[in-house]
């Protein structure tokens, strides 16, 4: 099911990213870069391994994990936290934990579009991707 992920996908449309962000903790000058870029990403996979690269002129980061196993991953505003992802009802579901706090992402495709649910507490990022062709 992780094979319908595969691909490159671009950043089309954001709701409420601005306000996840702020969420997090990620500061005025960071949030205000990070909102104006459009991030591509690229989800690949090998045998048991997912990787996913998100790439913009902000900044790079890169994952790679297996499904239902925990790992540690620095996110691109700098948090150390630790990681799971799973595989749910055709999601993919990644939450990401640091001190006391959690926080989801989850993918999934819609209508040929890779919708990213970001949800942190009672604040909610939506962020929409078209397949790159």
């Amino acid at each position: 099911m992780v094979d319908a992920f595969v691909g490159t996908w671009k950043l089309v449309d954001s709701t409420n990213f601005d306000e996840y962000l702020k969420a997090l903790g990620v500061g005025f000058a960071t949030r205000q870069v990070a909102g104006f870029t459009k991030p591509t990403t690229i989800i690949e996979l090998d045998g048991d391994k997912v990787t996913v690269k998100t790439q913009s002129t902000f900044k790079n980061t890169e994952i790679t994990f297996k499904l239902g196993e925990e790992f540690d991953e620095t996110t691109a505003d700098d948090r150390n936290v630790k990681s799971l992802v799973t595989l749910d009802g055709g999601k993919l579901v990644h939450v990401q934990k640091w001190d006391g706090k959690e926080t989801s992402l989850v993918r999934e495709l819609k209508d040929g579009k890779l919708v990213l649910t970001l949800t942190l507490g009672n604040v909610v990022s939506t962020r929409t991707y078209e397949k790159a062709t």
